[in-house]
């Protein structure tokens, strides 16, 4: 009994000597732990805001002129979250490690060896998941300095078309015969955005060596203007159509070359209305086209001309007229 009351006694007296230690170790941790928890809600809602904020303003511009110019909304709205996504990981994760090795350091914890362990493991999964982590940091990148997003139309050298999804791993595209593409972001190594900045629509009109090079030129520059005055043309045109001249001439044909700059991806549908219009336009001018129809003169005297084509040893070959009877 005395050696039981003698422990009790001691427990007691150590108990009563390290409280106000525990007291002081425990408060500094629950206090570690609240201000830590309170700091990434404040940031998590700042950067929630900012997102929401990004986003009204897309939706503020989009169907205006302004919004016209700028990418559409599904993209940057991609792009925002994205990037508010990797920006709360980031901080989730700043803040709670840190906390957390705060609170180690109030328990007296040599952190020495965990460091080391976590940098061993560390260096262990980079190389295990390199592909994955070299993904990650190639769409992080991609979509920071905003490269590509949905809706346009690129040529990542693996595949190309249009772009309908932007993920920190993967991206999607469509095709030009309706089959998505999953490309990884590690494995693209360049990228041609065919729908930033502005496009060119070029035609080459082949017309007759014959054909006054003036005439021609005023009825294209007619057809263009023309053009450019209606809709939807007239907005898809971000200059006026020019006649850079002579491509080529050969005994046959001349080219002329005839450039536009267009809205980006508006490049096919204003070469196919130029050249409809210009067709049309040679039509009724009397100018004909290399390759075109051959007028009914021509058709009628073509047989004649094939005959006297023929040569002696052909005239000589056939046979004689029947002679009368």
């Amino acid at each position: 009994m005395g050696e039981a009351a003698q422990r009790a006694n001691d427990a007691a007296s150590w108990v009563g000597q390290n409280w106000s230690t525990w007291l002081s170790v425990g408060l500094r941790i629950i206090l570690i732990i609240l201000i830590a928890l309170v700091l990434r809600h404040l940031v998590r809602r700042a950067l929630t805001r900012l997102i929401a904020r990004m986003n009204r303003s897309v939706q503020a511009v989009e169907g205006t002129a302004l919004g016209g110019l700028l990418v559409n909304a599904e993209r940057r709205r991609q792009r925002s979250e994205a990037i508010g996504s990797v920006l709360r990981s980031v901080t989730s994760f700043l803040i709670l490690g840190t906390a957390a090795l705060m609170v180690l350091g109030a328990l007296n914890i040599n952190l020495a060896p965990l460091l080391a362990s976590a940098g061993v493991a560390g260096v262990a999964l980079g190389f295990g998941a390199r592909n994955l982590v070299t993904d990650f940091l190639s769409g992080v990148f991609m979509i920071l300095e905003d490269q590509y997003g949905v809706g346009d139309t690129i040529d990542a050298g693996v595949a190309s078309g249009e772009v309908i999804e932007v993920g920190l791993r993967v991206t999607k595209l469509r095709g030009e015969g309706g089959e998505i593409w999953y490309v990884r972001n590690g494995e693209v190594k360049r990228i041609g955005n065919l729908s930033q900045g502005w496009a060119t629509a070029g035609v080459d009109v082949a017309v007759r060596p014959s054909e006054d090079l003036d005439r021609v030129k005023s009825v294209i520059l007619a057809t263009a203007e023309q053009l450019a005055k209606e809709e939807p043309w007239a907005e898809r045109l971000w200059g006026p159509i020019e006649v850079l001249g002579l491509d080529s001439v050969q005994l046959d044909s001349m080219v002329i070359s005839v450039s536009a700059k267009t809205m980006p991806g508006k490049s096919f549908g204003v070469e196919r209305e130029l050249r409809w219009r210009i067709k049309r336009a040679f039509d009724a001018a009397g100018i004909r086209l290399v390759g075109g129809t051959a007028p009914a003169a021509a058709q009628e005297a073509a047989p004649a001309a094939a005959e006297s084509a023929a040569g002696p040893a052909e005239s000589a070959a056939a046979p004689p007229p029947a002679g009368p009877q």
